[in-house]
């Protein structure tokens, strides 16, 4: 088919779904890591980048969208079951409507379909800052911390340092970026923030 762009993800096994209740094999750590190296390997044959954890993409057909959930940017989710990030000079909202059709529309109706709304607080703003940054593969200008937390990017120096030290993470005055072995440990690096 010559896609442009692949999105590739392992299966997760959502709670109340078919695959929760009747869950297939899935590969093992080692299998997995073999695909990931099969994927890596094909796609750059076929001229993709990698430029997100799970994102692949012809040059110039990079998912825009995509990079600003990625960059921490704001996006409005309309519909069911559609989340929103929203920020304001002193705060960060999420939202969520309400994901069954018929409840939303009913509470569409009402004025509200905001289901749910948080509001991230300054101690978790640099792990939610950091949890979608780092699934950069260039990663992202330090001062794009501040931008779009409305925080000195001090508020992670420690984290930062130890990232480094433990070599998952590269960092200069210009750039922060996960290290080849910080992106086959994503999880572990995005949780050195929490």
């Amino acid at each position: 088919f010559a896609p442009p762009h692949l999105s590739l993800y392992h299966l997760t096994m959502e709670p109340n779904t078919v695959f929760a209740k009747y869950p297939p094999q899935l590969p093992d750590d080692d299998a997995s890591a073999d695909m990931q190296d099969m994927i890596a390997e094909r796609t750059a044959q076929a001229g993709f980048q990698h430029y997100e954890v799970s994102a692949y993409a012809q040059p110039g057909r990079r998912a825009h969208h995509n990079l600003n959930y990625w960059e921490f940017g704001d996006y409005l989710g309309i519909g069911a079951g559609a989340h929103s990030k929203l920020s304001f000079p002193h705060r960060v909202l999420r939202q969520a409507r309400y994901k069954q059709p018929a409840s939303f529309i009913e509470a569409a109706q009402r004025g509200n379909a905001v289901q749910e709304e948080r509001e991230i607080g300054r101690d978790e703003m640099g792990f939610e800052f950091m949890l979608n940054t780092l699934r950069l593969v260039d990663g992202f200008d330090p001062n794009l911390f501040g931008e779009r937390t409305g925080m000195s990017i001090n508020a992670i120096e420690r984290a930062l340092n130890e990232a480094e030290a433990k070599g998952l993470l590269y960092r200069d005055h210009k750039l922060i970026r996960p290290t080849e072995l910080g992106q086959r440990f994503l999880n572990d690096l995005q949780q050195m923030f929490l």
